[in-house]
């Protein structure tokens, strides 16, 4: 590590980032009460690593683990503790803007679902995936190889298929 930023260049470095926090907020909880405490955990567990933040990679990279690895716990927690699988606020808004679309956005929609019932690291794989991220990025991200990274995406992109396939006939 070269050094620590300073107070005021780590949290504008957070907040310019924050978009990072949304998405995976939205991606891994299901009521906004749930997105607002990840959100909050995320954001305390960045301050209180911050000191592991190596200058020498981006801020972004560093993030995106931080806040995965938070969410991937946060939802481990709440899967333990839900006894009832109900519908969450995101898919009961999507199936109200379905209502007349066409079929591009009906798959978006599809596929955020499909991507929402996936499990932790799978999900993660598959936020960054859909965000450009390189193999490379999303190996260092989530701490795994680049070989591991692209078996994975290859195999969860066949469940997708497989899924839109089952949907569609």
């Amino acid at each position: 590590m070269n050094r620590e930023p300073t107070k005021e260049v780590f949290l504008s470095l957070v907040l310019k980032n924050k978009g990072i926090i949304i998405k995976i907020c939205n991606s891994y909880c299901r009521n906004k009460a749930d997105r607002e405490d990840l959100a909050q955990e995320i954001t305390y567990q960045l301050w209180r690593s911050g000191k592991s933040f190596d200058t020498d990679h981006t801020f972004s990279t560093w993030m995106y683990r931080v806040a995965l690895n938070v969410a991937i716990s946060f939802y481990r927690k709440e899967k333990k503790s839900e006894t009832v699988i109900s519908i969450s606020e995101n898919e009961v808004a999507i199936e109200d803007k379905n209502d007349g679309s066409d079929e591009l956005e009906e798959n978006i929609n599809l596929l955020q679902q499909f991507i929402s019932e996936l499990k932790g690291l799978d999900k993660a794989l598959m936020i960054l995936y859909l965000e450009s991220k390189s193999y490379a990025e999303i190996a260092e991200i989530l701490g795994i190889t680049e070989t591991n990274t692209a078996t994975r995406i290859s195999r969860i992109k066949d469940k997708l298929k497989q899924k839109f396939s089952t949907v569609n006939k």
